[in-house]
């Protein structure tokens, strides 16, 4: 009777030790899925923002279509026809919507409405004045660069850019240079248009 007591204290020990890593290896698989999962979930945020950044490309690139030189330099049927098939492109890009989200605290969500409000302000101005406006966006851009830049950097808006979220800090970068390189498309349509616009009495003066 004694033996059968301590062998039934023993495989209720046991049962109850089996029981425990049963548990553990259960949390531990659990563990290691979760491990896994959260390396696809960046590696769907990387995509995802690859995605996002393409689209940004394509839209930029059917917009300097649009204005460039080149589409005035074609008959106007032509032009219609290509001005129909950009616009239809733009639609269907404009159709592909991305989002991925940032998590910010409250100090980051406060500074990225400060440095969008800084660059939107200039947006605003770039028809005022475009040398001005490039002037500036060019500080705002260096305050976003690494390495040493070859034009004056501003400070206030590189303490603001610090303190916004990592990938908020990247598509800050993004929009400058998308800003920068949409201004300079500009200055060089109007400075070919003026030139032709120049060149046009001494045509007509040589025929």
């Amino acid at each position: 009777m004694a033996q059968a007591k301590i062998q039934a204290k023993c495989n209720e020990v046991c049962g109850k030790f089996n029981r425990t890593m049963s548990m553990a290896d259960r949390a531990g698989q659990l563990l290691s899925s979760l491990d896994q999962l959260e390396v696809r979930v960046e590696a769907l945020r990387e995509t995802a923002s690859s995605m996002e950044q393409e689209r940004e490309c394509i839209l930029e690139m059917i917009q300097s279509l649009q204005n460039s030189q080149e589409m005035h330099n074609i008959s106007a049927g032509e032009r219609e026809e290509l001005t129909l098939t950009a616009d239809r492109l733009m639609g269907r890009t404009l159709s592909v919507e991305i989002n991925v989200g940032t998590i910010r605290s409250s100090q980051q969500e406060e500074a990225l409405c400060k440095a969008t409000s800084i660059i939107d302000e200039i947006v605003q101005k770039l028809l005022v004045d475009m040398t001005e406006s490039r002037r500036r966006l060019l500080a705002l851009h260096s305050a976003c660069v690494t390495e040493a830049p070859p034009v004056p950097i501003d400070q206030k808006f590189q303490a603001i850019v610090i303190s916004c979220a990592l990938e908020d800090q990247k598509k800050i970068k993004r929009r400058l240079e998308m800003l920068l390189r949409s201004v300079g498309n500009a200055e060089k349509n109007i400075k070919i248009m003026d030139h032709q616009k120049l060149e046009e009495p001494k045509t007509n003066g040589s025929q």
